[in-house]
């Protein structure tokens, strides 16, 4: 597996004549990304992902190692479609996925109440970042490559780059970032899909991730946070394989967060903390460490009813929870079925 980054000197910048002519261009490593990219590998189509960012896995990442990890993004994952149960199930097997029986519930004015009933959850081991890491196992995934714009014409098309590269020719291009991002790399080459991505508002969501000098006063591992500035709340140590210790995700509501996205960090870290004071309706332990993370598109309002987009003249299409359903296994859905109705010439 290769993740090209700035440290490697071809990263971004290799040329067209190094792209097969039929090959095919998956922009976005998240889950929806990898899934397509991981389905299209399995039917020997040559596939090239690009990502913005330093590691494949987008929301269902972690941030930091060992005793300063935290899954800041996705905090589990649930299977209900059939086929996302198997692969679940594979991942299982693989040892890089596991089911977590942490106590979950709701915390509504300082009251914590557990919840009743058959939901299983599943996390990565050791953290949420190791399934993305799986998926693009044997994949040609290039991270830290911003893709600008799509050019060309169809059965020809190049993804420029912001490092100023022009990668191609690709026979088709996939595209899985959140829907406006979507919609912006689409608008010229393929503008009904960029339309349709157009009509889903991505909600944005500030994660803070905390780390206690002391246990937190709630007899519960996750909590559904209602009548707060808070929405979730999770102790890290408490899903499998994690680091001991008294780290804790919070997440802001999207209501919240669209309020005061663009605020300073700090301030959003002393609010948060104290939002979460009044939902325990109690004083927490003093804060070793408290930093937030902003989640600029987290959530897609509404989903779209189809599970992917594609024009078949154009070769070109999108995928990803806007589409399959906000959630890991939704993702996972669009990503696959939009890969299993490409007509690929491997």
């Amino acid at each position: 597996m290769r993740y090209a980054t700035p440290r490697d000197p071809d990263a971004g910048r290799r040329t067209s004549n190094t792209i097969p002519a039929e090959a095919i261009c998956v922009v976005g490593a998240g889950i929806a990304g990898l899934a397509c990219a991981r389905r299209l590998a399995s039917r020997n189509a040559q596939v090239i992902v690009l990502d913005k960012g330093r590691c494949p896995g987008g929301r269902a990442s972690t941030r930091g190692e060992g005793a300063q990890a935290y899954d800041h993004g996705a905090q589990y994952l649930t299977a209900r479609d059939p086929r996302f149960l198997r692969e679940v199930e594979s991942w299982r097997r693989a040892g890089i996925a596991a089911e977590w029986s942490g106590r979950v519930g709701v915390l509504h004015g300082g009251v914590a109440t557990s919840s009743e009933g058959s939901t299983r959850r599943f996390v990565g081991r050791p953290s949420m970042g190791a399934i993305a890491r799986h998926l693009a196992r044997g994949l040609d995934v290039r991270c830290s490559t911003r893709a600008l714009a799509i050019e060309g014409e169809p059965g020809a098309w190049a993804v420029a780059t912001e490092a100023g590269a022009s990668l191609g020719p690709f026979a088709h291009v996939i595209v899985s970032a959140p829907p406006p991002q979507s919609a912006d790399l689409l608008e010229r080459a393929a503008p009904d899909i960029a339309a349709a991505l157009r009509g889903v508002r991505a909600r944005p969501c500030w994660a803070l991730m905390v780390d206690f000098d002391g246990p937190l006063p709630l007899a519960l591992d996750g909590a559904f946070v209602h009548d707060s500035h808070l929405a979730w709340i999770a102790r890290e140590a408490s899903k499998p394989d994690r680091a001991a210790g008294e780290r804790w995700i919070l997440h802001a509501s999207p209501e919240w967060s669209a309020a005061h996205l663009e605020l300073d960090a700090g301030w959003i870290a002393r609010e948060l903390l104290a939002a979460l004071t009044d939902a325990l309706a109690c004083a927490v332990p003093s804060a070793r460490q408290a930093v937030a993370h902003r989640w600029r598109f987290a959530t897609p309002d509404p989903v779209l009813p189809n599970p992917h987009l594609l024009d078949e003249e154009l070769g070109l299409g999108a995928c990803g929870d806007a589409l399959g359903g906000p959630r890991v296994e939704g993702a996972w859905l669009s990503g696959t079925s939009l890969a299993e109705a490409l007509r690929v010439r491997a």
